[in-house]
């Protein structure tokens, strides 16, 4: 785990997704990702040095301004490697009505175990709606799955579960 500072590190964002999560959502790609997963999808995002600081008023009020936004996708990298940067950007989007759906390499079970001495990454969790947990196998790569790029990941409903 990394950035413990409340500035927010990305790759980048995509404004309007179909695919990273359900209905149109903006989609925030965090920089830094400690998995490494062979075949990854996003492989630029793993340096932790790369990327570049994240305006987040300014992404708010792109958000705000989209009609058509049902939420926002955390992404990455590594989401729960920012939990603390990324939490008030997660609360001014519920503020706004809108979900959060989050994808991580860690388990659910990991990132619960590890917010035992970060809680931010609980209250990270307890902002999210979906979670798609596990990291990518390649060797289990099921391009029929939704949501998810192979069959270890679970879509998880956060509503369903006691955090």
């Amino acid at each position: 785990m990394s950035n413990t500072a409340s500035n927010l590190r990305i790759s980048g964002v995509v404004a309007e997704s179909i695919v990273d999560g359900p209905g149109f959502r903006y989609v925030v790609f965090t920089q830094g990702c400690p998995h490494h997963c062979p075949g990854c999808h996003n492989p630029q995002t793993h340096s932790f040095e790369g990327g570049y600081d994240a305006d987040i008023p300014a992404m708010l009020e792109e958000i705000r301004r989209d009609p058509l936004l049902d939420g926002i996708t955390l992404s990455g990298g590594e989401p729960f490697c920012q939990p603390e940067a990324l939490i008030p950007l997660a609360k001014a989007v519920k503020e706004m009505g809108k979900t959060v759906f989050a994808y991580t390499g860690y388990t659910l079970e990991q990132l619960l175990e590890l917010a035992k001495s970060r809680p931010a990454i609980k209250e990270l969790l307890r902002l999210c709606d979906t979670l798609v947990d596990g990291p990518y196998v390649e060797a289990l790569r099921d391009l029929d799955l939704e949501f998810r790029g192979s069959s270890n990941q679970r879509l998880i409903d956060l509503h369903t579960v006691q955090l």
